[in-house]
């Protein structure tokens, strides 16, 4: 099943009861929801009424709105928001391709200005300094935070830090370009903070499974480290309502073109 919304799900089910997501039982639906256990799952079905050998194609039309109104509030979807500044965020899970999409505009849409991050993490095979990252060392990294020159940073996985210098940013606005800022869910939070009219878009994976191929045949992480991270990315998938768009990262140019097509959105 393709990672998407919950709403999703039960719409399509709605639609055609014998679809897959018709097909669908309600606790196997429950339980795929993040945070949800077995206990929990048990007392939401007995608060909606709903009976555990029900499938989502089976229920009832009060049913239906009893799940709907439950998902609703646990998983609100973000509200179509006006006014979408022309900095735009790209985030979503660990080994979801964010710098691999976001290295494809680079290269094919030059009118749209690519923040480079700076990190204290070494360079991976192929990567250049200025070009994917500044690598930069603990030192020059808290020189940069005392003196306010990032505009967000944060410590990902517990270990190297990443941010984004200010002044680039800051300087591409002023000329009227788009910007766009690959970066974490924490640095996401961070700019929505302190730009709410920021356009926050959040790359999904084509399937839990995919997201766990890409991530092994990266080849860059132990096993340890992989594991950890895969705990990241369930939690880090449990946050795409914070955004204002979902783009499925199935296929690179395709994702691409969707995000660019939403900065011209953002630009009317």
């Amino acid at each position: 099943m393709r990672v998407i919304a919950p709403q999703d799900v039960l719409a399509a089910a709605a639609a055609d009861p014998h679809s897959t997501a018709g097909s669908l039982r309600v606790p196997d639906f429950l339980t795929a929801l993040p945070a949800i256990g077995a206990g929990k799952r048990d007392r939401i079905l007995a608060d909606l009424q709903i009976s555990p050998v029900k499938r989502l194609g089976g229920l009832g039309t009060r049913q239906q709105q009893a799940l709907r109104a439950w998902v609703d509030t646990r998983f609100p979807l973000p509200s179509p928001r006006e006014g979408r500044s022309r900095l735009l965020v790209l985030a979503g899970p660990t080994a979801v391709g964010k710098g691999t999409v976001a290295a494809h505009i680079r290269e094919n849409h030059p009118e749209i200005h690519l923040s480079v991050s700076a990190t204290t993490r070494a360079p991976r095979p192929g990567e250049q300094d200025g070009v994917h990252y500044f690598f930069v060392d603990d030192a020059e990294f808290d020189r940069m935070i005392a003196e306010g020159e990032l505009l967000e940073y944060a410590t990902v996985h517990n270990k190297f830090r990443y941010g984004t210098p200010r002044k680039p940013i800051e300087a591409a606005l002023a000329e009227g370009k788009t910007v766009l800022l690959e970066i974490d869910l924490q640095g996401a939070r961070q700019v929505r903070a302190a730009d709410p009219s920021a356009n926050l878009v959040f790359l999904l994976p084509p399937s839990w499974d995919e997201l766990v191929q890409r991530l092994v045949g990266r080849g860059t992480e132990d096993a340890e480290e992989r594991a950890r991270r895969l705990r990241t990315a369930k939690v880090e998938l449990a946050s795409q309502s914070e955004f204002d768009h979902r783009v499925v990262n199935e296929d690179v140019a395709t994702a691409a073109r969707e995000v660019v097509e939403l900065t011209a959105d953002s630009a009317r």
